[in-house]
């Protein structure tokens, strides 16, 4: 399967995923670890990809979206940006929201 796929079928297969250098338990920079740190702080779960076991995520997802740096992170499927924007959304609720909306979503209807 070709990479821009592979990343499609992730980004498209959670409500939820951060593309980080590191995991979210053991972030391997500071912008990794904020952000990381501002999704959990919602309390919704959420996916994670760490770019840095996969070198053909990592050379090529700055392509998918057109976002050169990490970490990147997915919202339904949507690019919601980095680091400074997520964090930012974190402050205001805005985060918060996005995520519990998209992991609805996501959800079968029972």
């Amino acid at each position: 399967m070709d990479v821009l796929e592979r990343i499609k079928e992730q980004v498209e297969g959670n409500a939820v995923v951060i593309y980080m250098k590191g995991t979210p338990q053991f972030p391997m920079c500071g912008f990794s670890s904020r952000a990381a740190e501002a999704l959990a702080s919602t309390g919704v779960e959420f996916g994670f990809i760490n770019v840095i076991q996969d070198p053909e995520i990592f050379e090529n997802l700055p392509r998918y979206a057109d976002w050169p740096t990490f970490p990147q992170i997915y919202v339904d499927g949507e690019l919601v940006g980095g680091c400074d924007i997520t964090v930012e959304m974190a402050q205001n609720g805005e985060l918060q929201k996005m995520m519990e909306e998209a992991v609805a979503k996501a959800k079968p209807a029972e």
